[in-house]
């Protein structure tokens, strides 16, 4: 399985949680769909043909703007890979909902809000372009 697959299973995955949790067709109706804005994932071994595994995927809480979702690729309890991703909503035909517009619009979060963890933060945080700074083509042609 190529580094592509894991995250078109991941993707998978997570509309998979959210069809089981009627949250997709809650969304869906209010013409709401997730986006990806960041993903990294950590590799440990890799899942060979016919290998039978499991993905396990976790809400790992939210801030003002997106949500962060954990997810993991497991081999008789033993983690293959393992994945964090930030996810936003957009609105058709205009719009980005804050993570507490989506949690309305789904009936609200029944379960106790998540803390989103340390490591998360410091990641979105790293991984974000200095404030002003847009990506330029002229940083690849140096």
């Amino acid at each position: 399985m190529n580094n592509g697959i894991y995250l078109t299973l991941l993707d998978l995955a997570r509309f998979d949680l959210m069809k089981r949790a009627n949250t997709w067709q809650r969304l869906k109706s209010q013409k709401v769909h997730p986006v990806v804005v960041q993903e990294s994932i950590t590799f440990r071994k890799s899942l060979t043909p016919w290998l039978k595994f499991q993905i396990e995927t976790k809400v790992l809480g939210w801030d003002e703007q997106a949500f962060f979702v954990g997810q993991r690729f497991v081999v008789k309890g033993e983690i293959y890979a393992e994945a964090v991703v930030k996810l936003r909503f957009l609105k058709s035909p205009k719009g980005t909902p804050t993570p507490h517009e989506i949690n309305e619009m789904v009936g609200g979060w029944t379960a106790p809000v998540p803390k989103l963890p340390d490591w998360v933060i410091q990641w979105n945080k790293e991984a974000a372009l200095p404030k002003g700074r847009e990506p330029a083509q002229s940083d690849w042609t140096k």
